[in-house]
Formats: structure tokens, sequence, C-alpha cells
């Protein structure tokens, strides 16, 4: 194997329990703040992957992974715009009906 394939191999193998590790030590306030970010993080990765999979003189690999790269990456969108959305819900004021009901 190429050593600049190891070499990604390896980070990659050692950036997934660090990743697990600050994603669970991230305390309830960061959270939305946080997954703005990495929606973010994400539309750039769906804009690239979109222009790999419509390169015409890509090979066949690389649209595939592009492919699947903007689905996961659009599922990755959806979802945190929803948990975000849930997570602002949280800290929003009742209003008078609603607790007069409660």
């Amino acid at each position: 194997m190429n050593t600049e394939v190891e070499l990604s191999v390896w980070v990659f193998l050692l950036a997934i329990p660090l990743g697990l590790e600050l994603a669970h030590r991230v305390s309830p306030l960061l959270h939305t703040p946080l997954m703005s970010l990495t929606n973010a993080i994400s539309a750039i990765s769906v804009v690239g992957a979109i222009l790999v999979t419509g390169s015409g003189d890509a090979p066949f690999l690389s649209r595939a992974l592009g492919c699947i790269a903007v689905t996961a990456s659009t599922i990755n969108i959806v979802a945190g715009f929803l948990i975000t959305d849930r997570m602002l819900k949280m800290f929003r004021k009742k209003d008078k009906k609603e607790s007069r009901a409660a």
C-alpha cells in the first residue's frame, strides 16, 4: 500500500474516537452554535461533491463516491437543521394560554 494512503487511513481511524469523545463532552448550551457550524461545513462538502459528481471526465468511482457524499451530506444538513430547531424550541418561552392549560 502507498505510504500516503496508509497515513490517510491512520488519520481517519484516529479521528473517529477523537471526534466521538469531543462530541460527547459538548455542553448543551454550546450544541446549537456547533451544530450550525457543522451544517456550514456539510454545505461545503455538498458543493464539492456536486462538482466531482458532475464532472464529465471523472472516473466512475469518483462519480459514485461523489453521489454518496451528496446524499450523506444532504441528510446531515437536514437532520442538523431539525435538531437545531428542536433545541431552540426548548429555550422558547411558553405562551400564557399554554401555561394556563398545564
